[in-house]
């Protein structure tokens, strides 16, 4: 940022919405607005301030309302998927109530390396005016407020006491945002006071500002080393994550799979990772595949694991690895993911770490033996799957519950087997708990 002393006098609301409005992703060579919009419920320690901003510049950062803060900011993380985390939401609730019903959220955002930027309001930074509706009171400690429920499950988090602290909080903000390993909730509390304090800001701090994706580079010792194991398997298998679909990695991994004949399972995040299936393909692992993938996975001598978090849905609760050799390598933007199972790692992007994979372990071909086991199990697979979602396969009805009109029930899997015959290319299905992959 430049400093030609020139300001503007803003109000901390109208700077954060400036701000906010003049930041830009930047991935592959496309650049886009990286907060589109914003979501909100307006009441107590959001409304005068912020509201009156979003209002007033709206048409650089267009408000949506909604009727519950958690919905809006689930469905701002579902956005963030959706875009591959090249683009996120903002979302603004007021003090107390409001505030706590996006604190699930912001765990589900940082669990799930998925950005998200909450605004709750906060109390009186001043205090003078007194205890605000709906404020939690600590005896013990006067500056607790609802909003440090944030602290433990967001990945970057600020109260916003001084107007000048906006110049420090908010490039941090969106650094967390763009970084794809570093990513998650990041909450900008804002007291109700302070959201109408004005200042004098640099006029430069609200020129149009881009945010790289990067693409770490992997080390080519660490390729090697990822490389020479896989070479020596004689039953390798790799699970492919939620990070491939992020990186746009899925050429990369189908290419390395169609060269080594290695079967490829998926986890719940890195469904939709294949898009052109090859016989190496075995669908779902762990509690969400089938039991002929896991039987595959239990005999296993090499695993990669690229671009997942592995967890207990994932590995049936570590019960899956049935090898006593198994050996695991994997390849992760995040070392603290990749270590995981005492992995030998490749730290890197999926997408260019799976191409220089590929190129390491070029002419190694799966054994006979393990193609033969593969095919035979996806065959077996094939058959159990078909008969599970066959509409036409009527089931007794087991419940007094069940409607009177008829003596038999659709499944949940046959439920799903008619959606996935009509489903079209590009088609998002939305489930909650209780259902996939609850069941």
């Amino acid at each position: 940022m430049t400093h030609s002393g020139k300001t503007i006098r803003l109000t901390v609301a109208q700077a954060l919405v400036k701000y906010i409005a003049a930041q830009y992703s930047v991935a592959d060579g496309v650049r886009e607005r990286f907060i589109p919009a914003a979501f909100g419920i307006f009441g107590h320690g959001n409304v005068a301030g912020l509201g009156q901003a979003l209002d007033e510049f709206n048409d650089e950062l267009p408000f949506i309302q909604g009727r519950n803060e958690q919905a809006l900011a689930h469905a701002a993380i579902a956005f963030a998927k959706a875009k591959r985390r090249r683009q996120a939401l903002a979302v603004t609730a007021s003090i107390g109530p409001g505030a706590l019903n996006m604190v699930t959220a912001a765990g589900l955002a940082t669990v799930n390396r998925l950005p998200v930027l909450l605004l709750p309001g906060d109390t009186y930074a001043t205090r003078r005016q007194g205890p605000v509706l709906q404020q939690i009171e600590d005896p013990s400690a006067p500056d607790i407020t609802a909003n440090d429920a944030f602290r433990p499950v967001s990945r970057f988090f600020d109260r916003i006491t001084r107007p000048e602290q906006l110049l420090t909080a908010l490039p941090q903000a969106f650094r967390v945002l763009a970084n794809p390993v570093e990513t998650g909730a990041v909450v900008i509390a804002l007291p109700q006071d302070i959201q109408s304090h004005a200042h004098d800001y640099p006029v430069e701090f609200f020129e149009p500002h881009d945010w790289k994706i990067r693409r770490p580079q992997p080390d080519a010792d660490d390729v090697r080393a990822v490389a020479e194991i896989l070479r020596s398997a004689t039953k390798p298998l790799i699970i492919a994550g939620g990070g491939i679909i992020y990186s746009g990695a899925t050429p990369e991994l189908e290419a390395l799979a169609n060269a080594t004949g290695i079967p490829v399972a998926e986890t719940f995040g890195g469904k939709g990772a294949i898009q052109n299936p090859g016989s190496w393909h075995i669908w779902g692992i762990g509690l969400e595949g089938s039991p002929e993938t896991n039987r595959l996975v239990e005999q296993a001598d090499v695993i990669l694991h690229v671009g997942t978090r592995l967890t207990d849905f994932a590995t049936a609760s570590q019960s899956l690895f049935q090898n006593p050799n198994v050996r695991f390598v994997s390849l992760n933007v995040s070392e603290f993911d990749g270590v995981k199972q005492g992995a030998a790692t490749i730290v890197a992007d999926a997408k260019v770490g799976l191409a220089a994979l590929a190129a390491e372990v070029a002419g190694y071909r799966v054994p006979g033996e393990w193609t033969a086991e593969i095919t035979e199990r996806q065959s077996r697979w094939v058959a159990m799957r078909a008969a599970a979602i066959d509409p036409d396969v009527l089931f007794p009805k087991t419940t007094e519950h069940d409607p009177d009109g008829t003596d038999a029930i659709i499944t949940q899997g046959q439920m799903l087997g008619v959606m996935q015959e009509h489903a079209r290319a590009g088609d998002i299905l939305i489930a909650g708990a209780g259902g996939p992959p609850g069941d």
